[in-house]
């Protein structure tokens, strides 16, 4: 009898704390909402999309392996598309091919805004300059001096909005490497 209890006692208390996070989640998510913040993307279409940061040449042929040969010069410094689309709460996938450096400048933002006399060195001396213009930055990636020539970096924009995306490498920039992130409602 005292087991039967105690194990109806553990259910009751379950069923409360399931009960009492699902309140709390409710009036959380009531709340955010409630106050202007962005809704999480539901993991529907555009709550996501996938941008080419710089991309391999393959005419000359390019053998990247054993991994040990300077590629740097044979990269497309482009982004693709030019301008994605996706909803508030959703992320943008970075993919990142070369020695390239995402930063993200907030709505409305446009090229010929970015100071590019404001700049700093790569950490690891590489003769070019990042852009450091902090005006209005919303996002700046990695060194890329300090990473690999390949990877990814995961951006969240939770507002409306368009946003002007560049490379950081400075003479990437000056021959044109940016595009744009389309935020819709």
């Amino acid at each position: 009898m005292k087991r039967l209890r105690l194990s109806i006692l553990c259910a009751v208390a379950v069923a409360a704390l399931g009960v009492a996070t699902y309140l709390v989640t409710a009036n959380n998510q009531h709340d955010h909402k409630a106050h202007g913040g962005a809704a999480k993307a539901d993991g529907g279409p555009l709550s996501n999309a996938t941008v080419s940061f710089g991309a391999w040449m393959t005419s000359p042929p390019l053998d990247r392996f054993p991994n040990i040969s300077n590629t740097r010069t044979s990269n497309h410094h482009v982004i693709i598309p030019e301008v994605a689309k996706i909803k508030a709460g959703g992320t943008v996938n970075f993919i990142i091919a070369g020695f390239h450096q995402v930063i993200v400048y907030d709505d409305g933002t446009q090229p010929g805004s970015i100071n590019t006399s404001l700049t700093v060195p790569p950490t690891n001396p590489i003769p070019t300059l990042l852009i450091a213009d902090p005006n209005r930055r919303i996002y700046r990636g990695l060194d890329p001096s300090t990473q690999p020539p390949d990877r990814v970096e995961v951006v969240h924009f939770a507002a409306p909005g368009t946003y002007l995306v560049i490379c950081g490498v400075l003479p990437h920039f000056q021959a044109g490497m940016y595009g744009y992130v389309r935020v819709v409602p």
